[in-house]
């Protein structure tokens, strides 16, 4: 689904371009695509050398669930003391948080085209559990409970 548009960053930036095709839920649950993606990710920064590139210059990007999946990788190599260090991470509309629906963002834009909250919800549940059986509860909010709300309130709030 990203072929042409992988085809024009490439061109365009005269880079080398690496899209990972990974495992997609629901048949494939968390954490599935983010293993994908981190052993592709590994396996290109081990062998830089075969692809050309300059370790200095590397660049792990996505959109949407790929934006999700960008940021985990990146922040899980960002101790690695062994490889080279990811010089940006790309973050194109990532989904990024799950604790809370109900936060401006996602009322202002509950009725913009791909970013209907519901829709939202839904493709969240169906990557992390594989069912949207509590999609109500998540979108009232009910799923975190009261001690980890509070504990991440600094992060995730409207303020």
């Amino acid at each position: 689904s990203h072929e042409r548009i992988c085809q024009y960053i490439a061109k365009e930036s005269g880079s080398l371009v690496v899209s990972v095709g990974y495992r997609l839920a629901p048949e494939h649950k968390y954490p599935a695509a983010y293993e994908d993606c981190l052993n592709a990710t590994l396996h290109f920064l081990q062998h830089l050398e075969h692809y050309g590139v300059d370790p200095a210059r590397v660049i792990v990007c996505g959109d949407s669930a790929g934006g999700n999946l960008a940021a985990a990788v990146s922040q899980t190599l960002a101790g690695s003391s062994d490889l080279p260090r990811l010089r940006a991470q790309i973050l194109i509309y990532p989904g990024l948080q799950a604790l809370d629906f109900n936060l401006p963002s996602y009322q202002q834009n509950r009725g913009v085209p791909l970013l209907f909250r519901e829709r939202a919800a839904f493709y969240a549940l169906q990557y992390v559990q594989g069912n949207t059986s509590n999609l109500d509860e998540v979108l009232e909010g009910s799923h975190i409970p009261p001690d980890l709300r509070l504990k991440y309130r600094k992060w995730v709030s409207p303020d």
